[in-house]
């Protein structure tokens, strides 16, 4: 299935119906004073947030999202019905942007959250509404208000506990598949993973762990390179971050230099997201002959680096392949988890 993090919608409201200039008439009464009714109100556009869906995809398609107009009033005093609302579904997660203005008006970040983006026309009034002692029989009444209608811009950031990240070819994809059930593109060239992939890993008996996979990280996304902040904004809801890093001979960076260039990404990108816990996931190690060496080099620069002040870690080898390594990993991340939600609910 294919995924949308962005779109932009028109969303029109309805109009309000229009008031009825009307007397009444009936036998017997020789002058009927002014019985018009009032319109009916304009249906309104409404955004709903829900967990059935995880992309963007089906809203932007759409684009356009119209409510239907109030009914005009009737004779008798009869007020127009008033017109439907739209209601349209949208992933929880989902910030809303006026198009214009560039502001954010809401971030819809629960199950059934609600955000009336465009209010119904009011009804039009009848011309009972202006009878009184001096004008007993006036024939005025007034048309129904248009409804809103305004662009907005749709941005989704991801729900997840645990967000794994490294450069293209850390072994991300194969981790999530052995761990959950989800099921990401997999192959031995980079970039395979171009749309975020969540799955649900189970933690001992009763637990479980949210983890997205995110796409490959490169030099320069914190400036917009390769997939630049499309990438990094889906981090920014994650408790825990997992640094994967390609420990094998085989591996194309050097796993200090790979493990510095995610860590310097975060920083330029946003210091809060630096300052997330994290774990440094050394991967492929049990799997290739000389593995050991490089990742004590890599648990040396982490070392040095946390003694010189910068964000500290913990260095975890695992192998997906072989499966060594990885329920201590899922331990030790949902601790993580744990503590940032305490104290996310202390402060």
């Amino acid at each position: 299935m294919m995924f949308r993090d962005e779109a932009s919608i028109e969303v029109i409201a309805g109009k309000g119906g229009d008031g009825v200039s009307s007397f009444r008439r009936e036998k017997y009464v020789i002058k009927g004073g002014p019985d018009g009714g009032d319109g009916g109100d304009g249906g309104s556009v409404l955004l709903v947030a829900s967990s059935e869906l995880n992309s963007l995809l089906k809203v932007g398609r759409a684009y356009r999202y119209s409510a239907d107009n109030g009914r005009p009033g009737g004779p008798r005093k009869c007020t127009g019905g008033r017109g439907q609302s739209r209601r349209v579904t949208v992933p929880v997660g989902t910030q809303v942007f006026d198009a214009d203005e560039g502001t954010l008006l809401f971030d819809l970040a629960h199950e059934g959250d609600e955000l009336l983006v465009a209010k119904g026309g009011q009804g039009g009034k009848g011309n009972v509404r202006f009878a009184n002692s001096v004008r007993q029989t006036p024939n005025h009444c007034t048309p129904g208000k248009d409804g809103e209608h305004r662009s907005l811009n749709l941005v989704l950031k991801i729900f997840a506990e645990v967000g794994l990240l490294g450069l293209p070819n850390a072994g991300k994809s194969t981790f999530l598949s052995r761990v959950t059930e989800a099921r990401p593109k997999i192959a031995d060239y980079p970039f395979t993973t171009l749309d975020p992939q969540v799955g649900i890993a189970k933690v001992g008996d009763y637990d479980t762990l949210v983890l997205a996979d995110l796409p490959g990280l490169i030099e320069g996304a914190a400036e917009g390179a390769g997939l630049g902040h499309r990438f990094l904004r889906h981090v920014e809801r994650c408790r825990v971050l997992l640094h994967l890093v390609d420990v094998s001979p085989g591996a194309t960076d050097e796993p200090a230099e790979a493990w510095r260039t995610l860590e310097r990404e975060l920083k330029n990108y946003s210091e809060a997201l630096y300052k997330k816990p994290r774990i440094i996931v050394a991967t492929k190690h049990f799997e290739d002959e000389g593995s050991a060496e490089r990742l004590e080099d890599l648990r040396q620069a982490v070392t040095e680096a946390s003694a010189e002040g910068e964000q500290p870690a913990r260095v975890h080898p695992i192998s997906s392949v072989t499966g060594e390594g990885l329920s201590e990993l899922l331990s030790l991340a949902q601790t993580l988890v744990r503590e940032e939600v305490d104290r996310a609910q202390g402060s």
